[in-house]
């Protein structure tokens, strides 16, 4: 995640994804940003849609009216703009830069880790999602990455998790299945599913504590943000299948 993105057309539909998930379940929500230096592009620019209420607003009018006022306000964009309303109830937030370098980069999971205690439901914001195998942990621009082993942990220690992904050069579903096999591999135990931007993938991962609040989180997404953001779940066969955790199964799906 970068500052220049806050409140672009992806973030309205992020936050509003994120608003529809804790309507429901009442998680108490920890927001890691994973937050990398601005780069000058314009990635973020898209804001367009803050001049059609009568088209946008409906989805979330609370949301949109918030994002348009701080937009408004002149103030730098940056994410911690959020932070100061209550547009996320419950929210915490995680704020701490990410590093490339192996060394920082454990020190830095640890912090979040341990920030990550309180919660019930952790939203990780990586700039481009989960690891490539052309981005080695604590290379260049690894920092733009969550590593499966942070998954992990997150996920041993109770929680459940939201990734953000990007998509890549592959036929959409075919991407979504594998990356949600790839997630229920990771998350043993897990119900897994994903809902999808015209842009983005996010891949959820709920607890069987948590699972009994599958059905009313989908409908509170597609009730609110139908045309915008699409439910996908894996086949049943595959969500009941045993995890094969084999090395040359994580080679398959990573």
């Amino acid at each position: 995640m970068k500052d220049q993105y806050y409140g672009d057309i992806n973030d309205y539909r992020k936050y509003g994804l994120l608003r529809a998930i804790i309507r429901v379940s009442g998680f108490r929500l920890l927001v890691a940003w994973m937050l990398t230096p601005d780069d000058g592009s314009t990635d973020g620019k898209f804001i367009s849609y803050l001049e059609h209420p009568g088209e946008w607003s409906r989805h979330d009018p609370v949301l949109f009216q918030k994002i348009k006022e701080l937009l408004a306000s002149g103030r730098k964009r940056r994410v911690s703009l959020i932070e100061s309303t209550c547009l996320l109830p419950k929210a915490e937030y995680f704020p701490s830069h990410v590093p490339d370098t192996a060394s920082s980069r454990i020190s830095w999971f640890n912090s979040l880790n341990q920030r990550a205690q309180g919660s019930d439901f952790v939203f990780l914001d990586p700039d481009n999602g989960l690891e490539v195998k052309s981005k080695a942990y604590g290379g260049k621009n690894s920092s733009k990455f969550l590593y499966w082993r942070e998954v992990e942990a997150l996920w041993a220690s109770g929680k459940s998790l939201l990734i953000y992904q990007h998509f890549i050069r592959e036929k959409r579903l075919n991407f979504i299945q594998r990356m949600l096999e790839a997630l229920r591999i990771a998350t043993p135990g897990s119900f897994v599913e994903a809902f999808s931007t015209p842009h983005v993938v996010f891949l959820m991962a709920l607890q069987p504590v948590h699972q009994k609040f599958h059905e009313a989180i989908v409908s509170s997404v597609q009730e609110n943000w139908e045309g915008q953001i699409q439910h996908w779940e894996p086949t049943r066969a595959q969500q009941g299948a045993p995890a094969d955790r084999s090395p040359a199964a994580r080679a398959r799906v990573g």
